[in-house]
């Protein structure tokens, strides 16, 4: 009896919304260091040269998200994928803005490395155990911290016993990829670090920028010097990008599983 071997391909598409190809270039090389499915594989798309080079406040999200899709639309790339990561860490409009779209493109799973952090996190914790981001600019603590609310369906005026908050290192996202000295970037870093891990029981520090892959053994340098180097091995550093891959890889399986062909 003859027999065929069949191949189903999870194609994901992990989409940098601004402009700069030298973030897009960090991103592929944690990606190239990850354990994936011989079945999936990962494309990546930078955002058109209009698009901001550095997302830093709220206009820069917004813009971003109206280029990126005009973009997409006209050259008719999503149709070729399963799955959308969304590499900026925000609340960016475009996930909301695909997913409410993936009967255009088929079964199309999507979400940002911002929500994918959050469970990654929520996943990983032991009881009793906390968890915060180390991002940026000033402008992302709150950002961040009413997003989160808004995702997990917290009200604003109930403080949550896991999250410790955002702590941010004054510097921008392009300034991770050369935009300025690399002792600077790793001070600024050590020094938010230290004081996220001073709020006692941090298990988890999410790297709130997608710039910033590559650097988690700063942060575990930090934990060494707080927590002592038998807890600070314990420690989880979530990258967006890599969580949110796998991520979506079983997002892409749960669809195919559970939505009506």
């Amino acid at each position: 009896m003859a027999t065929n071997f069949i191949r189903r391909t999870t194609k994901i598409l992990v989409l940098n919304p601004n402009s700069s190809k030298s973030m897009t270039h960090g991103l592929e090389q944690g990606i190239r260091e990850m354990e994936l499915s011989q079945s999936t594989e990962v494309h990546t798309y930078t955002a058109p040269d209009e698009s901001p080079a550095s997302i830093n406040d709220g206009n820069d999200v917004h813009n971003s998200a109206r280029i990126v899709t005009q973009n997409l639309d006209e050259i008719g790339l999503l149709k070729h994928y399963d799955a959308v990561l969304v590499a900026c860490f925000s609340v960016h409009p475009l996930v909301g803005m695909l997913a409410d779209r993936d009967g255009e493109f088929g079964k199309l799973a999507v979400t940002g490395i911002f929500e994918a952090s959050i469970l990654t996190c929520l996943s990983l914790l032991r009881p009793g155990k906390k968890w915060g981001i180390v991002t940026t600019g000033k402008f992302w603590e709150q950002h961040l911290s009413e997003g989160l609310d808004s995702f997990l369906g917290i009200q604003s005026n109930v403080s949550s016993t896991k999250f410790v908050g955002v702590e941010t290192t004054g510097l921008n996202a392009g300034d991770f990829h050369g935009g300025v000295d690399p002792e600077v970037v790793q001070e600024k870093l050590v020094e938010a670090t230290t004081r996220l891990l001073k709020k006692g029981d941090v298990e988890c520090v999410v790297m709130g920028c997608a710039g910033m892959a590559g650097l988690e053994e700063i942060i575990r340098s930090v934990a060494v010097d707080e927590y002592g180097p038998e807890k600070a091995h314990e420690l989880l550093v979530i990258d967006g990008v890599r969580g949110g891959i796998g991520l979506l890889e079983q997002m892409v399986r749960s669809k195919r599983a559970f939505r009506k062909p």
